[in-house]
């Protein structure tokens, strides 16, 4: 009978606490904020290496080009999680045997939280990131420049992925000064595994001088300069060594990484009249020729490459009265590539060969999140010699027509 006593009063304990429990408020659920990026576009090949291929015919088609969902919540007290889908087109012939359609993939993936907050000066904060994360200035760029058009000019001409597998931190200066970006990552982009023991540093200072001066000019104000820098290694391909190799380490393996180094500087503004944006940028990388043997040793090349390309995106029916919004813009962009500044192969001797890329056009939003635009794209080699004993150029001139279209949400 004693031990009935204090259980019959524990039941009748929680029995009176349930229905004060009920009359509670729940706890809010965490916010999840969802939004999308789609855009794709209609082209059309003009130039005459196109059309050689289908008898002279036009070669077109029409392409959903990227598709990114973005899923951010909480994650309890300044933290929170960022997913980013990138549906895209699978137009490699050596894997079309597993999918040649449209797949998704993730893009964007990491965990952060956080701190500091106006510890360096007011709307200041630090940010810790780690998943797959930010490189150094892609996705900083393409907040001047519309990437449904085409990609920026580091990421189009290959100096490094938008997004890799890493760590990363984010300081935002106070005072509208601008902000501080660092990561450690892979190195080979999110496209790919991580294929070496190497990881890549990168760096981004991104400044705005002007910001808080309000006397400015509203263009003025927008000034942003950020000079960044990129150091990376890759794995030799003799890494693991074999049979009959010289490399200094176990079993002939070569242990050291090439190098894979980038750096430069973007400036730009940013106003609905006038947007506009200009890059310097070089890359420096090592390359294998070679056995790795006595009879055909390793030998390292370098290659040094330069890139220069500037944009503009106005609207000129606002320029007279910024109070009245303008639905059309013009747009252009000019890229110049030099893939190796001093090429040692005797097929370039005398020439340096580059790359130019033309982009001309104008877009039109037809409402605050969705635009279309019709633009010219064109890519030229320059200083490429002739084929040998031909007339030929190894890389023709290509040139498309657009229709692009983007909707956001």
């Amino acid at each position: 009978m004693k031990r009935i006593v204090p259980i019959a009063l524990l039941v009748s304990a929680v029995a009176f606490a349930r229905p004060a429990l009920a009359q509670q408020p729940a706890a809010p659920a965490p916010a999840l904020d969802f939004s999308g990026w789609l855009f794709g576009s209609y082209n059309l090949r003009t130039d005459s290496a196109a059309k050689a291929t289908l008898g002279g015919k036009a070669p077109n088609q029409f392409s959903l080009d990227r598709a990114y969902l973005t899923f951010r919540m909480p994650a309890g007290d300044n933290g929170a999680i960022r997913v980013t889908t990138d549906l895209f087109q699978n137009t490699n012939s050596a894997t079309n045997g597993f999918y040649p359609g449209w797949a998704v993939r993730l893009k964007y993936a990491y965990f952060q939280y956080t701190g500091l907050r106006n510890a360096f000066g007011t709307g200041s904060t630090l940010v810790g990131r780690v998943g797959l994360v930010h490189t150094a200035i892609v996705d900083y760029e393409e907040t001047f420049w519309p990437r449904y058009l085409q990609g920026v000019a580091v990421e189009r001409n290959g100096f490094f992925s938008s997004a890799d597998a890493g760590v990363a931190g984010i300081l935002t200066l106070g005072d509208k000064l601008g902000e501080v970006y660092g990561s450690v990552a892979n190195g080979p982009g999110y496209t790919s595994y991580d294929k070496d023991r190497f990881k890549d540093f990168s760096l981004r200072v991104a400044l705005t001088p002007l910001a808080s001066h309000a006397s400015m000019n509203g263009i003025a104000r927008t000034f942003a300069i950020a000079p960044w820098i990129y150091l990376g290694k890759v794995g030799s391909v003799f890494a693991a060594g074999g049979a009959n190799q010289i490399g200094p380490g176990t079993n002939g393996a070569v242990t050291d990484g090439l190098t894979r180094n980038r750096y430069g500087v973007f400036a730009g503004v940013k106003d609905r009249r006038l947007t506009a944006g200009a890059d310097y940028a070089q890359r420096k990388d090592e390359s294998e020729t070679g056995a790795n043997t006595v009879v055909t040793p390793r030998v390292v090349v370098d290659s040094s490459g330069r890139l220069i390309d500037g944009f503009v995106i106005a609207r000129p029916l606002e320029w007279m009265d910024a109070t009245k919004k303008s639905a059309l813009g013009i747009v252009a962009r000019y890229d110049q590539f030099t893939p190796n500044t001093s090429p040692t192969s005797a097929n370039y001797a005398g020439t340096t060969p580059a790359y130019s890329f033309l982009l001309l056009g104008a877009q039109y939003d037809l409402t605050q999140r969705i635009a279309i635009a019709l633009d010219w794209q064109t890519t030229t080699p320059k200083n490429f010699p002739p084929v040998t004993g031909t007339n030929v150029r190894p890389t023709p001139r290509q040139s498309t027509l657009f229709v692009h279209w983007q909707a956001t949400f």
